[in-house]
């Protein structure tokens, strides 16, 4: 199977642009790349992440404590965090809207990556939610992988310019806690998003 790149740039301290070689090799392979059922699949995996978005976020904010937890709105605000742009619509070409995936998964599952070791030193025994990330990030693997096939296989394309979001490596117990809980309120309000721009574009 085809093995994209997704760098968990733990060692960061700001946003960082870098260029994602999604196959090995300077093109495209030729053939089985993807499953025939890909489109399918990319669309349940989408429909899942945002049927249990709003579920981590709760349980994330519920293992924080306080004052996390009763102060959600202003603490879990994501206005001030870098986030990549999802600027597509329901109208856009299909190629477009499965670029902006791949930069905007290849972001997550990165950042999913940051707060999953952060909670296993922070919450180490908070099951429920470790189990939950590691889901989820499984599932955003997944996703990429199905992206990096369609992208070889339809557009050709087998590199994509992406950014990284800020490392939590340094930050105190409580920074850390907080830029989890920024970047998981970004990621319900833009899943959601996602499955409305991609259905139409993922039909059967």
């Amino acid at each position: 199977g085809v093995v994209p790149f997704v760098a968990l740039l733990l060692l960061q301290r700001r946003p960082v642009a870098g260029r994602a070689l999604l196959v090995t090799g300077s093109s495209c392979p030729g053939h089985g790349l993807c499953r025939s059922n890909v489109q399918e699949q990319t669309r349940r995996q989408v429909a899942l992440l945002n049927a249990t978005a709003q579920d981590l976020f709760s349980l994330y904010l519920k293992c924080q404590g306080e004052p996390f937890s009763s102060e959600a709105d202003r603490l879990c605000n994501p206005s001030g965090i870098f986030f990549p742009t999802f600027r597509v619509n329901r109208t856009s070409e299909k190629k477009e809207v499965m670029v902006a995936m791949y930069k905007l998964f290849a972001f997550l599952n990165a950042s999913l990556g940051n707060i999953t070791h952060d909670q296993e030193e922070l919450n180490p025994t908070a099951k429920e939610l470790l189990d939950r990330l590691h889901n989820t990030t499984k599932t955003t693997r997944g996703l990429i992988s199905n992206l990096t096939c369609l992208l070889c296989k339809n557009y050709n394309i087998f590199q994509v310019d992406v950014s990284y979001g800020d490392s939590s490596k340094g930050k105190s117990a409580f920074k850390k806690k907080q830029q989890g809980c920024q970047v998981l309120r970004k990621y319900v309000q833009v899943i959601a998003q996602v499955a409305r721009v991609l259905l139409p574009h993922l039909s059967p």
